[in-house]
């Protein structure tokens, strides 16, 4: 099997050597999340709703990515059948009033209009203080491995491409945003979300995609298994071994790290629901606008989180340097984690006893995606020696992440890997 690449394809995935912007006055942070959902496909509430509850609590962008679909048109949902039913539409009358609210009886049946964004857009955002972003999850599959990629400030919705293989199928629909990309002169990205949810995407699948810039690191979903198991990696260990074969073996550049909520439900907050607040990225950028936040975050200026938070960050060829607003009683480890030339790059599959090769992320050495320092303290900073191949930076904090889908959680943040 072969996938053709346009040659705009190539030329956009080039630019992954983009140089990273270091600071500067007029770049300020914005925060932001990049997959929820609402009742348009499977959340249990009104857009209007969720939005209002990301600008109340902080974020200044927002990118509701319902399944296979965008907010236009005509959609009336039963209010009975909806998942947020009677007690979400009573929050939504107390929120918005009865005059934004439209409602009609069908046949005996209570229906809700869902308003579409370019309406209530309007109601929700504010320059330099709260953006919305045109989104969607592009939700595929092969046979029984769910694939689902989140196309960032698209303009036209993609629909699902299919193909031949896991890998196919994420080649084929990057393929298709790409084109959307060039058509419009629009620039957006498609990311790959949580590559282990359904144990669907294998580091060695997601790192030949070409075009592909972005992954979930962190997912806030309670069932998507960031952590994987004893038979497959985490997404950390994931991440680590993409880049480290992306930029030795396959030449395609370095690929970035994201936190999400992936937000379903928002009627009650519990470790075993799919709530706001978990996972957010902060971009560098000189405007809060859609293009803006696109490029910068093409460039890597930008972290992830899923609680601490920077007071500067400079990064570059040579070094790595951060500051952490550290809070009163909270401790916190920053590891410096990297490939180095040099390492050992055997790899084998996993195999069951009767020698049958399982579909899950190979075995590499510890070589690949070593600490290479650890730092103790709010702030931290590491001087690139030359041999290594990536660096990327890690933090974790004593502070239990809040409303962690896992006992042990605590709150972390991810920066982008630099290059020497």
């Amino acid at each position: 099997m072969k996938v053709h690449l346009l040659p705009f394809v190539a030329a956009l995935w080039i630019t992954a050597t983009w140089p990273l912007s270091l600071s500067g006055a007029e770049l300020s942070w914005w925060k932001g999340n990049l997959h929820t959902h609402t009742m348009w496909s499977d959340g249990d509430d009104y857009p209007e709703q969720i939005a209002k509850w990301y600008k109340d609590h902080g974020y200044h962008f927002l990118a509701l990515s319902d399944h296979n679909t965008l907010q236009v048109g005509e959609r009336w949902i039963d209010v009975m059948k909806s998942k947020g039913g009677p007690p979400a539409l009573q929050k939504y009358l107390a929120a918005w009033g009865k005059d934004w609210v439209q409602q009609r009886d069908q046949g005996g049946r209570q229906q809700v209009r869902l308003r579409t964004l370019e309406e209530f857009r309007k109601r929700v955002e504010e320059p330099n203080r709260f953006l919305m972003i045109q989104s969607e999850e592009v939700t595929d599959r092969w046979k029984t491995a769910p694939v689902h990629m989140n196309a960032t400030n698209l303009r036209h919705k993609i629909t699902p491409q299919g193909g031949d293989s896991v890998f196919d199928v994420m080649q084929r629909n990057m393929n298709a945003l790409l084109a959307q990309r060039k058509a419009t002169e629009q620039p957006m990205f498609l990311h790959l979300n949580h590559p282990n949810f359904g144990w669907g995407v294998t580091a060695e699948e997601l790192m030949r995609v070409k075009g592909e810039r972005f992954f979930e690191v962190y997912n806030g979903h309670p069932s998507v298994r960031d952590l994987g198991d004893a038979t497959h990696a985490s997404t950390e260990r994931m991440w680590d071994i993409i880049n480290t074969r992306r930029l030795t073996e396959l030449k395609l550049g370095l690929l970035y790290g994201l936190a999400t909520d992936d937000a379903h439900n928002y009627h009650g907050m519990a470790a075993n629901r799919s709530n706001t607040g978990r996972g957010w990225v902060m971009v560098r950028a000189a405007k809060l606008d859609a293009a803006s936040l696109v490029l910068a975050m093409e460039k890597g200026d930008f972290y992830s989180s899923t609680g601490v938070t920077l007071k500067s960050l400079k990064q570059s060829s040579k070094e790595i340097d951060l500051t952490i607003q550290a809070a009163e009683g909270v401790q916190y480890t920053t590891q410096f984690i990297g490939t180095r030339r040099g390492y050992d790059a055997t790899h084998k599959p996993i195999t069951l006893a009767n020698g049958t090769k399982l579909r899950v992320t190979h075995r590499y050495s510890a070589e690949v995606g070593q600490v290479l320092a650890t730092v103790k303290g709010p702030r931290a900073r590491y001087m690139l020696q030359g041999d290594e191949i990536y660096v990327r930076a890690k933090i974790v904090s004593s502070k239990p992440q809040k409303n962690g889908t896992t006992p042990n959680a605590r709150e972390s943040a991810w920066l982008q890997p630099v290059t020497p």
